[in-house]
């Protein structure tokens, strides 16, 4: 069942779900505008700050090139199609700021490495002031962008880029919710503050979005590298941050405990509204290879889109979500998994918000 109005009646009914996705179509191959779609997304091909390989810049392309390839039908979410799902064009300012940063942050991050040699102190040395002024105007640009798109009753999701996209998203939904929670898939932990110095680090997402007094808690799932200044404030937190680990995964599950009960642990530490940001490396590489800083372990395919599908299931509303990370590398296979997440975390974002309503759940 799905909840709709005559805006889409007429796509809706001269589309085939079961035709091939045309090469010049919408995301997914869908037909829909976003001025007409109930769920927007908004790429953000963004990459300046990344510390080991880039190409994530390049994820929203390649996501949108892969979704052409997806089967519509889902077997909870029969009509989810017809919900009208699009993608706004990428900004190009956007992607040329990444572009033209990215190099001194490369060079930068680089000389760091060296020592800081002082011969090399005049061309490096303003590197991090000046990502951080363009990290503020992105940061902006986005906060209005999705803001917009909310006041006008918009779904948005946000797909980077590296991980320290999404702040501008959470800094709206902050000016429009009193409190909420953060669900982090991801392998990293990203609590680093100013990392290698630069305040808005795709390592530092999450210290920065715990600076937001509406971001009640913070619930990391997959977690496997981390520094120990990270761990500390992990302990210090006063149980704002909640640790699910893979090694606590893992222990989970050799203790022969199902991943249902796991998420239920997972799911008792969420409040009614949450707010997911899905590295893709919380994923296992052998999914996201091409990622930037891949790390051995991580979820399944299966075990994420479980969870996800359980929290919406336990009555939780998903106010807003990203997938970052995602970058092409040299197989088309990332942005085949990227497309897939992404239709996976709109539809279900949908359904907890009332736009859709999956087999075996009531409508509102």
């Amino acid at each position: 069942m799905l909840k709709t109005d005559a805006a889409l009646a007429k796509k809706i009914e001269s589309f085939d779900p079961n035709a091939p996705g045309e090469a010049g179509g919408g995301l997914f191959g869908l037909p829909f505008t976003p001025a007409e779609a109930q769920v927007v997304v908004v790429p953000v091909p963004w990459e300046v700050t990344v510390s080991y390989r880039a190409g994530t810049a390049e994820g929203p392309a390649a996501v949108h090139e892969a979704s052409l390839q997806v089967d519509l039908y889902d077997p909870d979410l029969p009509d989810a199609w017809k919900l009208g799902l699009a993608m706004e064009e990428a900004d190009e300012a956007i992607a040329a700021a990444s572009r033209q940063l990215r190099p001194l942050a490369a060079g930068y991050i680089a000389w760091l490495e060296a020592g800081e040699p002082a011969a090399d102190q005049g061309q490096y040395g303003s590197a991090p002031a000046r990502a951080t002024a363009e990290g503020e105007k992105m940061l902006q640009w986005l906060k209005a962008k999705t803001g917009a798109l909310l006041d006008a009753g918009k779904g948005v999701v946000v797909l980077g880029g590296d991980h320290s996209t999404p702040l501008g998203y959470l800094h709206a939904l902050a000016e429009r919710h009193e409190a909420f929670a953060i669900l982090q898939f991801d392998a990293h932990c990203d609590l680093r503050p100013a990392y290698e110095g630069f305040r808005y680090s795709h390592a530092s997402i999450m210290h920065n979005a715990l600076e937001l007094p509406q971001v009640k808690k913070l619930v990391q799932v997959g977690i496997r590298d981390m520094c120990q200044q990270e761990a500390e404030f992990i302990e210090h937190s006063n149980g704002r941050v909640a640790l699910f680990s893979q090694r606590f995964l893992s222990d989970e599950k050799f203790a022969k405990k199902s991943w249902k009960k796991v998420c239920g642990k997972i799911i008792a530490q969420l409040p009614p509204k949450i707010y997911i940001s899905f590295d893709i490396d919380g994923l296992d590489p052998k999914l996201c290879p091409g990622t930037g800083t891949p790390v051995p372990g991580g979820l399944e395919f299966e075990e994420a889109t479980y969870l996800l599908r359980a929290i919406v299931r336990a009555g939780i509303t998903i106010i807003g979500c990203d997938l970052n990370e995602v970058a092409p590398g040299d197989t088309d296979w990332n942005g085949i998994v990227g497309a897939r997440l992404l239709y996976q975390l709109c539809n279900w974002m949908a359904v907890s918000q009332g736009r859709l309503v999956a087999k075996g759940m009531a409508a509102e």
